[in-house]
């Protein structure tokens, strides 16, 4: 077995393991099975295992007759190429609907967990792989050493990522220089010595003279970081920076060494270079927040979608792309709900949760069935509020024909070869009110914040309640082609870096909350994807 590989396991698992233990495993006989057997035994609250850690004796006592065998290969995803969107001014079509378009990035392939394959009418095959998705792999139950191996796993998980950019020292050792208050010497040409660290934001404030000064914890401790605003550019980044995100931050530190005063700032980010995806066919499109059961539902406009799936339009060129497509994809807030809000009752045509979603699978049921559709729910469908959250349960999904593919949120679904990433978007909340310049009239910009981060929902404990899970399912990992959110009630279109991002808006007209917020939807309006290309079509119904 390669050293690397047991590496991968238990960092996966949350751990980081120590090059004398690794050694011990991939010596023994039976590694795979010492892995399992060492993961199932594990003290929780270690972060490192050592040598010390790991109890052949008693391994081989509970499995004496084990044969050889060797840790099963890894794959990696690859990473996807850069390119920019330029929008083309929309035209007006003849039908009911108007068709503006963009141009796609580029994007990669990806190995898959699940698959199901559909045929259409022409015998071809619509391949729906799901990679990723919470259902039936949640564990937690609200435990204290649950929140620890939450953020002891986003942190690992993120800490890798900059690891390969930044050469990083465990705050640990920064904290031994100040208490023996030796600090760090000036080098020869009079500067301090430069020094990098990564960790994830636990404070930030400003200080009385206007600087920036962070917290940054690792599982080895906490140190401050000052961000001085005559670094203009650098002080710009740090004001975008939220809590619980994880950076890297290269500087020098103060001559007591108990300031580290940041020179660079590290996101995860994606690559600058990526691969170039082989295209596949057809089309899919991308929807969310039906809201159906509503009173302000828009039916009238969501029946001229379900004509125009089925191609019943005089206009030429709609008609062509109905017959393209293959996938609807949906990102939550299927129905309305029940109780989600005060006075909701008010606001209902549909009163019982179930009827909400028997109309709704009507709906769906007029979807021709070359099209194949993915639904994940959202915060106001009936499945549990915490994030991650698992599909429908089978009450509800009984409901709809077996042909939809019903996934979590967030999701990671490859589309024959085009991967997407559907999160319902509730963290955009979070971000609108933390990060300055992203707004609910532009959640694209919001959509490139997670994608900076490599994360869905950096922010924990606001306004979305995460479910503290081993693994941390909002860390965006393998990188997507593209990035499906709703939530907002608004569209917005862009691409950074080769992902292509999407918020798909959504068929309810404004509330009486919305009003209250001054926030316009932008309703029955959908984007249409050539998955060969990425070029994205928006029709408005």
């Amino acid at each position: 077995m390669k050293e690397i590989k047991a590496q991968e396991v238990f960092l996966e698992a949350g751990y980081q393991i120590s090059p004398k233990a690794v050694e011990m495993i991939t010596s023994h006989s039976a590694p795979n099975d010492l892995i399992s057997y060492i993961l199932e035994n594990v003290d929780e609250s270690l972060f490192v295992i050592e040598a010390e850690h790991i109890n052949i004796e008693s391994f081989e006592k509970e499995y004496p007759d084990l044969p050889k065998e060797c840790l099963d290969e890894v794959p990696c995803s690859n990473d996807t190429s850069t390119s920019q969107v330029s929008p083309v001014p929309s035209t007006r079509s003849p039908a009911r609907s108007s068709i503006s378009s963009t141009p796609s990035p580029t994007s990669s392939s990806a190995t898959l967990r699940d698959e199901r394959c559909f045929s259409d009418s022409n015998g071809q095959v619509n391949n729906i792989n799901i990679m990723s998705d919470i259902t039936d792999m949640s564990t937690c139950v609200g435990e204290y050493m649950e929140f620890v191996q939450y953020f002891r796993n986003r942190y690992t998980k993120l800490s890798n990522i900059i690891r390969g950019r930044v050469t990083a020292r465990p705050i640990e050792s920064l904290n031994k220089n100040r208490k023996q208050s030796s600090g760090i010497r000036r080098g020869g040409g009079g500067d301090y010595n430069e020094t990098s660290i990564i960790g994830m934001v636990s404070e930030i404030r400003t200080t009385a003279n206007g600087h920036k000064m962070l917290q940054l914890e690792d599982p080895t401790g906490s140190f401050p970081v000052l961000v001085h605003q005559a670094e203009k550019d650098l002080f710009e980044e740090a004001s975008k920076l939220v809590l619980d995100e994880v950076i890297g931050i290269t500087g020098s530190m103060t001559n007591d060494g108990s300031l580290l005063i940041a020179k660079k700032l590290v996101l995860p980010d994606l690559p600058n270079i990526s691969n170039r995806r082989e295209g596949t066919w057809g089309k899919a499109v991308f929807t969310s927040d039906i809201h159906v059961g509503s009173s302000t539902f828009l039916e009238e406009e969501w029946c001229g979608f379900l004509d125009f799936l089925n191609g019943k339009t005089d206009n030429e060129q709609l008609k062509k792309m109905s017959e393209e497509i293959r996938f609807l994809v949906v990102a939550g807030d299927l129905v309305d709900g029940i109780g989600i809000f005060p006075g909701q009752e008010h606001e209902l045509d549909i009163l019982d949760i179930y009827d909400q979603y028997r109309k709704a699978a009507e709906y769906f049921d007029q979807v021709p069935e070359h099209i194949k559709i993915i639904i994940s729910p959202g915060n106001h469908d009936a499945v549990r509020q915490a994030e991650p959250q698992p599909r429908f349960p089978e009450r509800i999904t009984s409901l709809f024909s077996d042909r939809i593919t019903f996934v979590g949120n967030p999701a990671l679904v490859d589309l024959d070869g085009v991967k997407v990433l559907m999160y319902h978007g509730r963290s955009i909340d979070d971000l609108v009110a933390s990060v300055p310049g992203v707004s609910y009239q532009e959640p694209e910009k919001a959509m490139v914040e997670m994608i900076k981060r490599r994360h869905l929902s950096p922010i924990y404990g606001s306004r979305v309640s995460i479910a503290p899970e081993k693994q941390d399912h909002f860390v965006i990992d393998p990188i997507p082609d593209i990035l499906h959110c709703g939530h907002v009630h608004t569209v917005g279109i862009g691409n950074y870096k080769s992902v292509l991002l999407i918020n798909s808006g959504t068929w309810q007209s404004q509330t009486e909350f919305q009003k209250r917020v001054n926030l316009m939807p932008t309703p029955a309006k959908v984007p249409v994807v050539d998955l060969s290309t990425l070029r994205t079509t928006l029709l408005q119904f």
